[in-house]
């Protein structure tokens, strides 16, 4: 029978060899939740991803009953969902849609929870692996991690295939000493194996993809060094501004809320040496290599390795736009940084004395995430001679956002009667090629935490490498307080200072 699925279903297995499984959600009620997670679940519905025995159980401190809940779901799917609910696929999964609630502090509500899933399988005759996500601010981490382990649904078939595991969502910490604890307080619960630290941008295809192009095209890997590379720019902007989220944002900034987990992450997976294998510890094994290669940074002095900024009044989409000391609930004296920028030295044979470039900010041109590899000019001045011939240094980029895919600058000859030059993108979308209608981050992420497969997921010593490289310039800058912080128009690419920091190196940030 022909696989009617989405193509890029196709030759997919229909479970993944995921076992019978109960997706319980720690803050069933938030707006992630809503968005992202549901959606996702029902997404592996209709591709048929999940086990025969699924059930999906949301945990709130709000006492709702089942069918409510079942209703609020329907609604997420409709509303959210890259799919309408079919009477069919929801039909199927909304009796097996739960809720329990409670307190996260609450013993006996977790309790509660234990009795309902062995309830569940003794219905069923069948054993469920509990999969936990924690998807609530990270001010109940604590207190959740600690009732799973005291009401022993941590350890449920612990050292089997089925056994519990824990998905936990950003922020992991806020600085290494945050982090160091919240690893302590899952590795006295859960063993290193269960737990799944999630960063939604590892599950996009085209970052997925990075990984195909460097070690499945045998062009790219003899060029993926020092000596054919010039210098790597890693962006991630966004045009919006801080909107609601500002008492969250003035306990963050551009450096936690993005710079530390998802540019980091792009970084280690574009710099990584070849792993032995593609599982999971191979993988991330290499990753952890390079961010313990990056050398400390230079905080001040005349050529420093960092700026920050703040977004001031501008244009976006034609609009005027407020800055970010007029957002509500910002402090008029506060130094948090809307735009941060890196530069990068990682001390190792393939890429020493190569820049990795890292920024990324609110309200800035458009948004846009990419990877953006530009390789060293060709030798000799051979077309290099005359106003004819416009060249540009080839570029291979990996766009992550809005559009998924890559492209390719080359220089190539103008048709005419005499040799003159332009530069030209070769582009492959996603969306052209495979469809638009793909998988969201979520699905993928979410599928392999059910299998056991952490690939795209961080391990404890990988995010706090990362804090160890990050917490020092957070230090710097509460001590400097809003000296040395720079600022830039709404609707630019940023502030003067970022761009010194390729100036000084002879670069310039592209505009993607």
């Amino acid at each position: 029978m022909a696989d009617t699925r989405h193509p890029f279903l196709h030759g997919l297995s229909k479970h993944r060899g995921s076992p019978p499984t109960v997706v319980v959600i720690f803050g069933a009620s938030g707006d992630l939740t809503a968005r992202k997670l549901i959606p996702a679940i029902y997404n592996l519905a209709h591709d048929g991803l999940l086990p025969a025995d699924f059930y999906l159980i949301g945990f709130g401190r709000k006492p709702i009953p089942d069918e409510e809940f079942q209703k609020i779901a329907e609604g997420a799917i409709k509303e959210f969902s890259r799919r309408e609910p079919t009477a069919d696929v929801w039909g199927r999964l909304a009796p097996r849609t739960l809720y329990v609630s409670g307190g996260y502090d609450e013993k006996a509500a977790f309790d509660r929870l234990r009795d309902r899933i062995a309830g569940l399988e003794k219905q069923i005759n069948q054993e469920l692996q509990p999969l936990f996500y924690i998807s609530t601010p990270p001010t109940v981490f604590a207190p959740i991690i600690r009732n799973l382990g005291a009401s022993g649904l941590a350890s449920r078939y612990l050292g089997q295939r089925h056994q519990s595991k824990v998905i936990i969502e950003k922020p992991f910490g806020r600085d290494l000493a945050s982090a160091q604890a919240l690893n302590k307080e899952l590795t006295d619960v859960f063993e290193e194996p269960q737990v799944f630290r999630i960063d939604h941008y590892l599950g996009k295809e085209t970052v997925q993809d990075l990984l195909v192009q460097r070690f499945a095209n045998s062009i790219f890997e003899p060029i993926w060094n020092r000596n054919f590379i010039d210098h790597v720019q890693i962006t991630v902007a966004e045009q919006v501004g801080v909107e609601a989220r500002a008492g969250y944002y003035e306990q963050s900034g551009a450096l936690r809320d993005m710079i530390q987990n998802h540019t980091m992450q792009l970084l280690a997976l574009t710099a990584m040496e070849p792993p032995v294998s593609m599982d999971a510890e191979s993988v991330r094994d290499e990753k952890v290599k390079v961010l313990k290669a990056i050398q400390a940074l230079r905080l001040d002095g005349p050529d420093p390795d960092v700026a920050r900024a703040q977004y001031g009044e501008g244009l976006i989409g034609g609009k005027p736009v407020k800055g970010y000391l007029q957002e509500k609930d910002v402090a008029p004296a506060s130094a948090t940084e809307t735009y941060a920028a890196l530069r990068l030295s990682i001390n190792n044979w393939r890429w020493q004395g190569v820049p990795f470039y890292l920024r990324s900010g609110k309200h800035m041109a458009r948004r846009v995430s990419e990877i953006a590899v530009r390789f060293k000019r060709a030798p000799g001045s051979l077309f290099s001679e005359s106003e004819r011939f416009q060249l540009a240094p080839n570029t291979l980029a990996f766009q992550i956002q809005p559009d998924e895919g890559m492209s390719l600058i080359l220089n190539a000859k103008i048709p005419g009667l005499e040799t003159r030059t332009q530069p030209v993108k070769m582009n492959f979308k996603y969306a052209t090629t495979f469809g638009s209608n793909t998988p969201e981050a979520y699905e993928r992420l979410v599928l392999d935490a059910m299998i056991g497969d952490g690939t795209l997921f961080i391990r404890g010593d990988e995010t706090e490498r990362s804090w160890q490289l990050i917490t020092p310039i957070h230090e710097h800058w509460a001590a400097q307080g809003r000296n040395g912080l720079d600022s830039y128009a709404s609707g630019s690419w940023g502030p003067k200072a970022g761009e010194a920091l390729l100036a000084t190196h002879g670069h310039s940030w592209r505009e993607p």
